[in-house]
């Protein structure tokens, strides 16, 4: 008899594991949430949330108050376990696994017969069938996929998330799923869980082919967003508006040029293309290029802001947006944070920084003496010299004349 989901267990309750979390306790499966954080888990098991994303502070607090959803540090026995830990790469660019290793060996003691183990954290191809592995070395008295197929005790897939900051309730209801496993009955088994909580489609692969599918898509769209960007960099020297230029070459049925922007920001785009680098780093050289396009555009665009201020004789520099993309908290991989650290090691006077998602300013600009946290208000007034980098609601809505007599730089093209 096949056993039911009555309780799942969440690693990792970041920007897709409390939404997940969320998500599966509003269907009506208990939930237990597991984080390092401490201040993470206080403020979920008061029904709070410690990120911004639309409606999640709404089921997460109605699913806690039902008794469906709670956080703490140990994972507990659970009918299915979802990894949801970051997976982020060391300065070589190498895929640093020590939070999914830590996360397996964490459930390892409280796996039963009949459990579901699911890696959904991005990863390098290999890393689902290296986690039966960890579990089959520390559990010895269960069978695992890889080795035993559809007749292990434990099953073991791989899933990743494929939804965006903004829309990530939405699109995990929404969103088809790719679900690979390590034997077929594996993708099976992780099919019937998603099915509690998913309209989308559970499309059933190898958890082999799952992982390179999820890496594909991220460097399918660095490589889009390189061309966007090293279109930017010629149009620049051309004296071309690149904005114009874009949308009119996209009156094309053919081209969909995408929009340039101060860099690629965020734990996918600009973290996964080397995941399938180090796979195969001889064959890969258009994914390699990209990468070298777009960690270079942050460069520019400090160069531009620093010429500016030296240009205008300008006292004090102002930057918009420290988040990655627009109208979200998350800071993660944002080459705004490194274009304002690059102006404010170069610049002699005062930089500015506004950002309405976060209260406190992140490393390395907590380290940088003439860097400060102010409202938009402050910095437009204070200012010389603007440097849009994220297009937040405020910027894109803010009252233009206000940046009459100014020297702009709009890495988004929103003010044009």
């Amino acid at each position: 008899m096949v056993k039911e989901f009555k309780k799942i267990c969440v690693l990792g309750l970041g920007y897709v594991g409390l939404p997940t979390a969320a998500i599966f306790a509003s269907r009506g499966v208990t939930v237990q949430g597991v984080d390092t954080n401490a201040k993470t888990v206080e403020l979920i098991n008061q029904g709070k949330v410690h990120i911004i994303e639309p409606d999640l502070d709404i089921i997460v607090s109605s699913s806690v108050n039902a008794g469906m959803l709670k956080a703490g540090h140990t994972p507990e026995p659970a009918d299915a376990f979802i990894i949801a830990v970051p997976t982020p790469f060391t300065g070589a660019n190498k895929p640093d696994l020590t939070y999914v290793q830590a996360a397996t060996a964490s459930i390892a003691p409280v796996l039963e017969k009949g459990a579901l183990v699911i890696v959904e954290s991005t990863c390098p191809v290999g890393t689902t069938e290296k986690v039966s592995g960890w579990l089959a070395a520390a559990r010895k008295d269960l069978t695992f996929p890889h080795l035993a197929g559809d007749k292990a005790d434990v099953q073991v897939a791989h899933s990743p998330e494929r939804v965006l900051p903004g829309r990530v309730l939405l699109e995990l209801v929404s969103n088809d799923r790719v679900i690979g496993g390590i034997s077929p009955y594996c993708a099976e088994r992780t099919a019937q869980l998603y099915k509690i909580a998913i309209g989308g489609k559970c499309l059933l692969t190898t958890a082999a082919t799952a992982e390179l599918v999820k890496l594909a898509e991220n460097a399918y769209r660095d490589v889009n967003i390189a061309f966007a960007n090293e279109l930017s960099l010629i149009a620049d020297k051309m004296g071309i508006d690149v904005w114009e230029a874009i949308e009119l070459a996209n009156h094309h049925p053919r081209v969909n040029i995408l929009r340039p922007g101060p860099g690629v920001g965020g734990h996918c785009i600009a973290v996964d293309p080397w995941f399938l680098v180090d796979g195969a780093p001889e064959v890969s050289p258009l994914i390699q290029t990209a990468r070298a396009v777009n960690d270079a555009k942050p460069v520019h665009v400090a160069s531009q802001a620093l010429a500016a201020a030296k240009f205008s004789k300008a006292k004090t520099i102002a930057c918009l947006g420290l988040a990655y993309k627009a109208d979200i908290d998350d800071l993660r991989e944002s080459p705004a944070i490194a274009i304002t650290a690059d102006i404010a090691e170069s610049f002699g006077g005062p930089v500015l920084v506004v950002e309405p998602n976060t209260q406190d300013l992140p490393e390395p600009l907590t380290e940088m003496n003439n860097v400060k946290l102010v409202d938009l208000e402050t910095a437009l007034e204070a200012a010389q010299v603007i440097v849009l980098l994220t297009d937040h609601r405020p910027f894109r809505e803010m009252d233009r004349a206000r940046l009459v007599g100014k020297a702009v730089i709009d890495s988004r093209g929103i003010w044009r």
